[in-house]
């Protein structure tokens, strides 16, 4: 798409979510226009590890970012509120799972909260489908929100719980959740068709979990990646577990 153009595009959705190129707003305790907050974005992902991102998707990530921040108190979205704070611990830490694996499509973010993992990945794959499971309503509302402002398309959101009677057919479920390993696996067991992947992202320390899931569920389930990762720069440790269905 010609940079004009999408420029323009992007300066429609600003209006939409309160915020203009020209102006300024103050988001929490920061006061920034959208074009200084792309700027540090692309500086911060510069310098974290990702590069050049393109910036068709930088800018819809930045869109993404004001409207976090313009509904943060109505719906309780997220701790993180500072542009830094969720470039690199919800962007890049999302961003980083499909370039340390191949993701499988359509996609389940299961428990996605305020959209992590689900909301980057649909703009990094802007032609994939991608649900987003919710139990919380008012984080529902908000995703319908963003789906809409952003012009997101194939992006479905379901409002209930994942169990075994879930209609939608996938190759892939994605979770930033904490719940266990083993408990996940067996919810989603009945539904998963051979060869589905299930990609966990969890903290450092989930070896246990691991091996547990590995000794109960050997029957259903192979493990298929189990590995560390960091964000460059920072001191924050994580890991991808990912279990492919028999």
């Amino acid at each position: 798409m010609h940079k004009a153009k999408f420029r323009q595009g992007i300066n429609q959705t600003a209006k939409s979510t309160g915020k203009f190129h020209s102006g300024r707003r103050r988001i929490s305790k920061e006061d920034f226009s959208f074009e200084e907050a792309d700027d540090r974005v692309a500086e911060i992902f510069r310098n974290h590890g990702m590069g050049d991102y393109p910036y068709q998707k930088r800018h819809q990530l930045v869109s993404f970012y004001f409207l976090l921040m313009k509904h943060q108190k109505t719906y309780n979205l997220t701790r993180l509120v500072s542009l830094r704070d969720v470039a690199i611990k919800h962007f890049i830490d999302c961003l980083m799972i499909p370039r340390l694996t191949q993701l499988q499509f359509p996609l389940l973010d299961m428990g996605t909260g305020a959209g992590f993992p689900g909301i980057p990945l649909k703009i990094d794959f802007p032609d994939e489908r991608i649900i987003l499971n919710e139990g919380v309503q008012k984080k529902v509302d908000f995703l319908k929100v963003v789906r809409e402002q952003m012009g997101l398309k194939n992006l479905d959101i379901i409002g209930r719980k994942v169990d075994k009677d879930f209609s939608y057919p996938v190759q892939g479920i994605i979770t930033r959740a904490v719940e266990d390993l083993c408990e996940n696996l067996e919810r989603v067991h009945d539904f998963l068709p051979s060869g589905a992947k299930v990609y966990f992202m969890k903290g450092p320390n989930v070896s246990v979990e691991v091996e547990s899931a590995v000794s109960r569920l050997s029957h259903k389930f192979v493990l298929d990646a189990n590995m560390p990762y960091e964000i460059v720069e920072t001191p924050h440790k994580r890991r991808l577990v990912v279990f492919k269905k028999i």
